[in-house]
């Protein structure tokens, strides 16, 4: 039974206590205890799924049923209940939302000097076949804005760019909500594993092990997809190769530097080594369709096709996908660079272009491309053997004051505990990289404070829903409710494995974010894997890498998506042609969970 030895005297009752978890508080029934723990999440999804209410009212509205459940049905004294959601909303702002700070800081920056369009513009004239633009700017460039930015830039962003190179803007809408899902779970900086370990009280690098296990495969199939959906299965036969080399290069260096280097760097070295790749390879094959280049060139907008159908656009199952012939009913042109003065009719495939375009100096680009450099670096640099042991010394750990919680084995629970290596997290190196970028790109001090400003008032609401969405998670987990969740899911068995990466996409799927489903959903995936006998990384890895799979479907970035092509009202229709494409990946990703957890694949696990 649940007890709370209250403290006497001026401090008695309402603020100190010795709380014990027990997750049959209440009527001493699991189901029922489990039941009732699951209103706080039922009331986020409700409101975000069926209500369409904005996510920061939504996760408020979230905490307080967390509170309520905690402090009726499981009996946490009322003091401690609200010291449980303050200690997760600090930990929403210190490490989380100060890495997005800064991470975006650094980006509003390029985009306050003109560098971010300098970059723009030259991953444009990488390539004039559309196959290999969608490849370098949805899959590679979306990459790098979501290990900078994420939280919808990515997809706003590159739908916008794929607009200016000439695809229709249904087109560009789909090819970034599809391309945004394997760098999702290192995104901002690793902010969605970093939050997974911290919710879990599982090390960092056994929860980014773990992921950097799974999400891999995704990478491999993505720019494939991308390829199809720009040009069916001839887009495949010719412009396989660009496809394959990215995902190979971005699969393997997010392996290497999820386990091996640096979390927050994963996406960062990831995304600029896979468009390496394909630029080197590209070179190397000047002749190849796929590599066609006009540099400085504008290209000619996509030519319409009957319905504004999309080739590929539905999902694997998709009717009339690939069969080679264009929407107007005539056989579509064949692979390579389309001349200046032929006919738009049928040609998807390939960029036409139109001189008086504008060519930036080479050294704005190397300026452009400086900041990622520098961001590379930094890190690195604390990497290093004579560096790491003494910045990880500096730390700030401490017992979080007036919260005694006694778990079920009858120790102190690690929910108790704050600890921050204030120098090497990645909110303090972007905010040292961003000086030395200010510096390069030639911003005053006064002017980067100004843009560093201005970056948190834009973020203030995503700054009040992560705050809210730590805090509900914080004392679900305090009070046991998760854990009275997990132990009932536990009983699925085996079956778990398979079902783990589905939790985590429709937690992404309603709430817009990886970081948010793993601070719903990470804990009581833990508890659940502890009760089954499953490895509890192997499960919470699978909820941050399932729910990759559920952000194109969620309804922010659906919204996002539609208003930055100015297709507004039109969600229903990009949901339908993704959403094929998500569920196949997602059967695909769960087989590969579920066997990981068998001999089968299980010497995959770290």
């Amino acid at each position: 039974m649940t007890s709370a030895t209250v403290l006497s005297g001026p401090l008695a009752g309402p603020v100190l206590a010795v709380y014990q978890q027990d997750p049959k508080a209440v009527g001493g029934s699991l189901a029922w205890s489990a039941l009732v723990s699951v209103i706080p999440l039922a009331v986020v999804l409700l409101m975000l799924g069926v209500l369409r209410v904005r996510a920061q009212w939504a996760a408020l509205a979230g905490l307080v049923a967390a509170l309520a459940v905690a402090i009726v049905g499981f009996a946490m004294p009322f003091g401690m209940s609200l010291l449980a959601a303050a200690h997760g909303a600090f930990f929403g702002l210190f490490p989380i939302m100060w890495i997005v700070v800064n991470a975006l800081w650094v980006f509003n920056m390029t985009v306050a000097t003109g560098h971010f369009d300098v970059l723009r513009r030259s991953f444009g004239t990488l390539s004039s076949d559309r196959r290999t633009q969608a490849i370098l700017v949805a899959f590679c460039f979306g990459a790098l804005l979501e290990a900078l930015a994420g939280f919808g830039a990515p997809v706003a962003i590159s739908s916008v760019m794929l607009m200016a190179l000439g695809f229709r803007p249904l087109r560009a809408a789909i090819l970034a909500l599809v391309a945004n899902t394997a760098p999702v779970a290192f995104g901002a900086m690793g902010v969605p594993v970093i939050t997974l370990a911290q919710v879990t009280g599982l090390p960092l690098n056994d929860v980014a092990s773990m992921v950097g296990r799974q999400t891999p495969f995704l990478a491999l199939f993505v720019p494939l997809v991308l390829v199809f959906l720009v040009d069916g299965r001839r887009g495949v036969r010719e412009a396989w190769v660009p496809a394959v080399v990215a995902g190979v290069v971005f699969a393997v260096v997010q392996f290497v530097t999820s386990n091996y280097i640096s979390v927050p760097l994963t996406d960062i070295l990831a995304a600029l080594l896979s468009a390496i790749a394909v630029v080197v390879v590209a070179r190397a094959m000047p002749h190849a369709a796929w590599a066609a280049r006009r540099t400085g060139a504008e290209p000619e907008p996509e030519p319409e096709v009957d319905g504004g159908s999309l080739v590929g656009a539905g999902g694997p199952d998709s009717s009339g996908e690939g069969t080679g012939r264009s929407g107007r009913g005539g056989p579509r042109p064949t692979g390579g660079p389309v001349p200046a003065d032929s006919s738009p009719e049928g040609g998807e495939a390939v960029a036409t272009v139109r001189s008086g375009a504008r060519v930036d100096d080479p050294r704005e680009i190397r300026r452009a491309y400086a900041p990622y450099v520098i961001i590379v670096l930094v890190f690195a640099l604390v990497q290093l053997p004579g560096i790491k042991p003494a910045v990880d010394k500096l730390k700030l750990a401490f017992h979080w004051p007036g919260l005694d919680v006694v778990a079920t084995n009858g120790k102190a629970s690690s929910t108790t505990q704050y600890s921050l290596t204030w120098l090497s997290t990645a909110g303090t190196l972007m905010l040292i990289a961003g000086v030395i970028v200010a510096a390069v790109l030639g911003i005053g001090a006064a002017e980067a404070v100004r843009i560093w400003g201005r970056t948190v008032a834009d973020l203030k609401w995503a700054i009040v829903t992560v705050a809210a969405v730590l805090a509900l998670a914080y004392v679900m987990n305090a009070s046991a409710q998760t854990t009275a969740i997990g132990l009932l899911i536990a009983g699925a068995g085996g079956a778990l494995a398979f079902l783990s990466p589905i939790l985590g996409w429709f937690g992404v799927a309603v709430t817009g974010s990886d970081t948010s489903a793993n601070a719903l959903f990470g804990s009581l995936q833990v508890t659940a894997a502890n009760s089954a006998g499953l490895p509890p990384e192997l499960l919470a890895g699978a909820n941050s890498s399932g729910g990759v799979l559920g952000k194109m479907l969620s309804p922010q970035n659906l919204t996002i998506a539609v208003a930055a092509v100015k297709l507004e009202g039109q969600e229903g229709v990009l949901l339908r042609k993704v959403i094929g494409w998500s569920l196949g990946m997602l059967l695909l990703l769960a087989i590969l969970i579920y066997l990981q957890s068998t001999p089968v694949l299980g010497w995959m696990l770290p």
